[in-house]
């Protein structure tokens, strides 16, 4: 049973003196990892598992409805143990991924998980057999069952690609190799050492310089990160071409039609939206990046730019450190501007060691919101360095926490969101705490920068997301006719990039290795267009609020409670709108030209 995803965000920033740091305290989860009530949980988890599959393996046909509850209440309880194992052994690991004791314990913990629910694979498998009369008969007769039917439809929705009871349980066996080589990815990333300027830095520190307002700074940091992506790209070729090939092999046996399948299953979405949102994405590509980085080139006074001034600051921006209290204040504010109860479901995250923010030696790069069970709560980490960027990072990931608080609700089977929507909450809670900078700013200077840096933050969501979609398709289609060399890999990195970013730029030798270091790439195929999605979506909603803001937050706080409960269409439907009209991408893309027009016209 692996660790649920992790809601991620780049965190890019840089700053001291920052103020009191917060830290997890995961003993809401266990102990340590020696906690007596650690052992307990597993001893009952082998137990519950081998029970389970007793009972019910090759019986499933002869349940009532009752029965299947009860069958589904038992599932829900091991999902429930099994979850809060692993993420007490991951978030442990992801505070310090170079401790050879926290990964040692991670891999033992993921093992015996694997083993102990090996038994339960027959569930879903039989679960697909059932014919569909059968499954509508229990939920017309038990109103309490026909409450996971959404979850027993996506479980469903894969039927046409299962397997013999064998050859599952085998795969559910081998899945603890896959991980081993996302884990290799990982610890290479936390350990890689860069040298800039005679200062040691990790790989945070180095892409944090980036966006330092120095641009001789931020060169050597983007050629030091291409020398040492350089010295190590044969075996980031090697992770990339494994976990493509297990993949491929994975979807031949299956039958899936493409690569992409099993992500847009798993995400709950029809292909064609996803192609529709690609393709307005894509299209937009002149009028979205092409146009900004034209823009931003004047104000650099440069005549073209290189990669490491993609994310440079303004000329006119004033390099300020956000301490951790100011983050929280402008973050809270924003929330309770908008519902009180927002800010009241965030408050907790900060006080009782629900957020672990500093950047610290070998711990895992970025952020995410790690929703563990729905009887905890969920963690957050950053990589906080004061950067206003940084303040958005915290906006985002907290509002992933307070949409999984909300969806508890709904149980273990209900409760995940499908990726598409996940950022929906995230990425309002980013918009929100925006307008409510842009709305304080005293000067037009200084809107002036907020505006560019939401648009940087969007196009680096929008565009950059998709062309990192592009990217992965042609990586897959590519590893399926043989073995990639890292130079292969690197003209298709090189292929959406000039597309996607537009001729202001120049690319320096070694930028074609900067696919290395993404970790969606091997952690999650194609998971990144559910980052465009959600903007898409949100910009949508944001002017559905701003039009109608009568009765608004009673919608989103329903929307965010019905957690998997509910398909995109029935989500969207109580606010007008439909992601399947392909008009509907091009209303959050005129959102991101909208404010490029301001910026434009701010030049006279």
């Amino acid at each position: 049973m692996p660790i649920r995803p992790l809601f991620d965000a780049n965190a890019s920033a840089g700053g001291k003196n920052l103020g009191d740091l917060p830290e997890w305290d995961l003993s809401d989860l266990y102990a340590a990892p020696d906690a007596p009530e650690l052992k307990r949980d597993l001893d009952w988890l082998e137990q519950a598992c081998a029970s389970f599959a007793a009972d019910y393996e090759g019986k499933l046909g002869d349940l009532d409805a009752a029965g299947f509850l009860d069958a589904v209440h038992r599932h829900e309880k091991i999902e429930n143990i099994a979850g809060r194992i692993m993420s007490f052994a991951g978030l442990r690991y992801y505070q310090l991924t170079t401790d050879a004791a926290r990964t040692k314990f991670l891999s033992d913990t993921q093992e015996k998980i694997t083993t102990y629910t090996t038994p339960l694979v027959f569930f879903t498998l039989e679960l697909n057999r059932l014919d569909d009369s059968v499954l509508d008969g229990h939920f017309a007769a038990n109103d309490d069952l026909a409450r996971y039917k959404p979850a027993f439809d996506r479980i469903r929705a894969m039927k046409p690609y299962q397997l013999s009871d064998e050859l599952e349980r085998f795969l559910h066996d081998l899945g603890v190799v896959g991980d081993a080589w996302e884990r290799l990815f990982d610890e290479t990333i936390a350990g890689l050492e860069f040298d800039v300027d005679g200062e040691a830095l990790t790989i945070e520190g180095t892409l944090n310089l980036l966006t330092d307002t120095d641009r001789s700074k931020r060169q050597a940091a983007a050629e030091e990160l291409a020398r040492v992506f350089g010295q190590n790209i044969r075996t980031f070729a090697r992770v990339h071409n494994t976990a493509t090939k297990e993949k491929e092999i994975m979807d031949r046996w299956r039958g899936m039609p493409t690569a992409q399948t099993g992500r847009h299953l798993s995400n709950d979405v029809e292909p064609e939206v996803v192609e529709a949102l690609r393709d307005a994405v894509v299209a937009a590509y002149p009028k979205l990046s092409h146009r900004y980085y034209n823009l931003k080139r004047k104000w650099l006074g440069l005549d073209v730019m290189q990669v490491w001034d993609r994310n440079a600051p303004l000329p006119l921006e004033d390099p300020k450190t956000v301490t951790w209290d100011d983050a929280r204040a402008t973050v809270m504010n924003a929330y309770a501007e908008f519902d009180p109860r927002m800010a009241e479901i965030a408050e907790p995250f900060f006080d009782r060691g629900w957020i672990d923010a500093a950047v610290k030696p070998g711990k895992a790069p970025g952020a995410f919101a790690h929703p563990t069970v729905t009887d905890v709560h969920p963690y957050v980490m950053l990589n906080y360095l004061g950067k206003p960027r940084d303040v958005m990072t915290l906006a985002h990931e907290l509002g992933h926490g307070v949409h999984q608080v909300l969806a508890a609700g709904q149980g273990e089977m209900l409760s995940s969101t499908p990726l598409t929507l996940a950022e929906t909450a995230s990425v309002f809670g980013e918009m929100l705490t925006f307008r409510r900078m842009l709305d304080n700013a005293a000067t037009d200077a200084e809107r002036k920068v907020l505006l560019a840096g939401k648009v940087e933050d969007m196009i680096n969501t929008v565009v950059r997301q998709i062309a990192f979609y592009d990217f992965e398709c042609k990586l897959h289609a590519a590893r399926r006719g043989g073995e990639l060399t890292p130079d292969d890999i690197n003209a298709l990195w090189m292929s959406v990039q000039a597309e996607s970013l537009g001729d202001a730029f120049e690319f320096m030798p070694g930028y074609e290795t900067f696919w290395a270091y993404i970790p969606h790439f091997v952690h999650s195929p194609f998971y990144v267009y559910a980052y465009a999605f959600g903007d898409g979506l949100v910009n949508a909603l944001y002017a559905a609020y701003q039009e109608q803001p009568e009765g608004f937050q009673e919608k989103y706080f329903d929307m965010l409670k019905a957690g998997g409960s509910k398909h995109h269409k029935a989500l969207l439907a109580p606010f007008g709108l439909d992601a399947s009209d392909p008009k509907f991408w091009d209303k959050g893309l005129s959102m991101i030209s909208g404010f490029i027009d301001e910026l434009e016209a701010m030049e006279g």
